[in-house]
């Protein structure tokens, strides 16, 4: 592995050795063992999207590991005024031994692989939000001790986080199902991904159909970040797509709630249903550190 730039490119065994060294560094930083895997490393980080968690996560995850971390905002690049990304991958390889990037753009995140010699972390992009979903995989195995066999609900946007949980959940063996409004569906790329693992996906508009029988139901919100003046539109189109008391009625009754934050309470989620799951979201909200800095580990270390 030379890069995390999408969980499609990766195995279940390259997933699943991300998945074991994240839960082998929480345990190390829960009991107080040193773990300077990265001293003397630095990671850029390159935000064209901001983010609280993302931010946060990465810059204290590389102190945890020894190295430093540096925060790289569009006003600070000349990417930001019309540089190619071809020449600031280059340049940046030569002062940096990582790059994270959190973007809009899928192909500038290629773009920076192709071009530089250094690993690139995709922070997050319109099309996939990997690290998340690392995050969200170790958070469910730690809830039910496994992944195989799992039924993860999704309700809401076919967006990029829809994307990347149906990759890496069919990848770890679960079963996938995803409620969205039929012009809210994930990615076609995704979509024939997903054949090769015929009876394990599930698209539906219908909610209670995705939801039966779920081990963890999962939403997001529906307007995300760049999408601003679409959330009246969209407010509309996902009235209902929410996770509630009579969603939660027809999943299992040990079920988890997944959320990737930041949640607008009695849109997609109610604020029963989130209060009642907070534990396991702030669980996973928590994991992104762990999960992230296995990633560095293993590509910068």
């Amino acid at each position: 592995m030379k890069h995390l730039l999408k969980l499609l490119d990766l195995t279940c065994e390259e997933i699943m050795d991300l998945l074991n060294t994240a839960d082998q560094l929480k345990y190390e930083l829960k009991h107080g063992i040193p773990h300077e895997h990265l001293r003397g490393k630095t990671l850029g980080m390159i935000f064209q999207k901001s983010s609280t968690r993302t931010r946060v996560s990465f810059e204290v995850g590389m102190t945890q590991l020894g190295g430093h971390a540096l925060f790289l905002s569009s006003r600070d690049l000349q990417i930001g005024r019309g540089e190619p990304v071809q020449d600031t991958a280059r340049v940046l390889s030569r002062y940096l031994d990582g790059i994270m990037i959190r973007t809009f753009s899928q192909k500038e995140v290629e773009d920076l692989a192709d071009f530089g010699t250094i690993p690139i972390i995709n922070g997050l992009t319109d099309f996939c939000h990997p690290c998340q979903v690392l995050a969200d995989l170790m958070t469910i195995r730690e809830y039910k001790s496994s992944l195989i066999d799992q039924k993860l609900c999704f309700i809401g946007d076919g967006n990029n986080m829809a994307n990347s949980l149906i990759v890496g959940g069919l990848k770890t063996g679960m079963e996938v199902a995803i409620a969205c409004p039929d012009n809210y569906r994930p990615d076609p790329v995704v979509l024939e991904f997903a054949k090769e693992y015929p009876g394990k996906l599930l698209v539906t508009s219908d909610i209670l159909a995705a939801a039966k029988d779920a081990d963890v139901l999962y939403t997001d919100v529906w307007a995300s970040m760049g999408q601003e003046e679409e959330a009246a539109i969209r407010r509309k189109s996902f009235e209902g797509y929410q996770i509630n008391d009579t969603v939660m009625a027809v999943a299992k009754p040990d079920a988890i709630v997944l959320h990737c934050l930041p949640a607008h309470r009695e849109e997609e989620i109610t604020s029963k249903v989130f209060e009642a799951h907070a534990q396991e979201i702030f669980d996973q909200a928590e994991n992104r550190l762990h999960a992230q800095k296995a990633v560095m580990v293993k590509l910068m270390k």
